[in-house]
């Protein structure tokens, strides 16, 4: 009899193992059910991404090479000397989209020597639209300027486009540019008409509904000045995470603090601190070259990292302004690099007194044609027979091998040039 209960008692053992291992089993297999169930979600949402950006690149308009042709399908008046010129393809083609922040170059003929004016204008409008906007404000030539072809193209749009009109527009470039898509907080400074990309940029997060935190500064002498003020009001009154603050350092007798504007005086890094929170920001500013020059030094004093400043000066002054510090430094005579312009049959040592290599030529009387003095319009370029060069600043679009953009570059070593 006991060998029967322990018989029994064994045959229990056994069932309830095999119970416990059968339960296991189910459960890992309802496991592994569940996980390739997700793993094909994921694999099915991958998918889908990639159908997506395979859609994009095979609908989406590409960028052209060369200059291609548009009417100038409305001009309106902005302000003070100020015009926007909406710009729609003359082949009534797709237009590619850019990235808020960037550039189109123009030709534009010329009664001048040279035949034709080269000039970079901002896009001051966010992207998908069936035009491009450029907001151009009428500009004299600079002090010390000298005989600088600079105002001469603001004066023709200004004076001499109509609506109708035909021009010529290389497709957009630059690096100056925010990506929407990103969550950091963001601060966007545009002093004058430094505000054209920076706008495009805020244009751009409102668009795309972007729900990152923004504070936008906009410096201006006053309300003669103040661009796209409606615009500027809707987008800060619709979205609580846009924080405007409008700075008129000389207000009319007409300007209402607290309405037309928010501050008296420029936009300083006095300003910044006492306005942000903190200084945990990606910066994109722009405007004249003073401005850019103290905002850079005081934010890296203020210890915001070089990779959260993000600049654009306009115009060849404001760009030697803001990258003077980066000059190579007078050097000894027996390491000084030899720069040869192979037409002329000219070959000087390179001391570090001229800021670039077409600062040079022109000290020399050697004539290379230039554009925008800022390495984005591309005509200052000129073929390498020997050598490399390094630059001030990074290029709108990296030039072909063995040329380099001459305005913004400095030889590494010995360097002959087809000039």
């Amino acid at each position: 009899m006991p060998w029967t209960y322990l018989g029994a008692a064994l045959l229990l053992l056994v069932i309830g193992l095999l119970g416990l291992n059968l339960l296991s089993a189910l459960r890992r297999m309802r496991e592994d059910a569940a996980r390739r169930a997700l793993d094909l979600a994921r694999f099915q949402e991958e998918l889908a991404i990639l159908r997506e950006k395979h859609r994009k690149v095979t609908l989406e308009p590409l960028p052209w090479n060369g200059f291609r042709k548009f009417v100038v399908s409305r001009k309106t008046a902005e302000g003070a000397a100020v015009c926007s010129f909406y710009l729609t393809p003359h082949d009534a083609k797709p237009l590619p989209a850019f990235k808020p922040g960037q550039y189109v170059t123009f030709r534009l003929p010329d009664t001048r020597p040279g035949g034709q004016i080269i000039r970079c204008y901002s896009l001051s409008d966010h992207p998908h639209q069936p035009h491009y906007r450029v907001t151009i404000k009428r500009a004299g030539a600079p002090a010390g300027a000298g005989t600088s072809l600079a105002g001469v193209c603001s004066g023709i749009f200004h004076d001499q486009i109509r609506e109708g009109d035909i021009l010529d527009l290389r497709a957009p470039l630059g690096n100056f540019t925010l990506e929407p898509a990103d969550a950091e907080p963001v601060v966007l400074i545009g002093c004058g008409i430094g505000i054209t990309p920076v706008f495009s940029m805020l244009a751009t997060l409102m668009h795309q509904k972007s729900r990152r935190t923004i504070w936008f500064f906009h410096g201006v002498r006053s309300s003669r000045e103040h661009l796209f003020k409606a615009e500027l009001a809707a987008f800060a009154r619709a979205n609580p995470q846009v924080h405007l603050r409008t700075c008129y350092s000389q207000p009319g007798p007409d300007d209402r603090l607290g309405e037309d504007y928010q501050v008296a005086g420029r936009v300083t890094l006095e300003l910044l601190q006492r306005e942000l929170p903190s200084n945990n920001f990606r910066f994109y500013y722009c405007g004249p070259g003073a401005m850019m020059e103290e905002l850079t030094g005081g934010l890296k004093q203020w210890g915001v990292p070089d990779t959260h400043l993000h600049f654009e000066a306009f115009g060849p002054l404001s760009v030697k302004r803001v990258s003077h510090v980066t000059a190579m430094p007078a050097t000894p005579a027996a390491t000084r690099p030899l720069v040869t312009f192979r037409k002329t049959g000219t070959a000087v040592p390179w001391d570090g007194t001229h800021e670039t290599l077409l600062d040079l030529a022109e000290h020399l009387g050697i004539g290379i044609a230039s554009g925008c003095r800022a390495g984005n319009c591309g005509t200052c370029v000129l073929a390498m027979q020997s050598g490399e060069v390094s630059y001030i600043q990074p290029p709108g679009s990296p030039p072909e091998a063995r040329t380099c953009l001459t305005c913004i570059a400095q030889p590494k070593g010995d360097v002959v040039l087809d000039a």
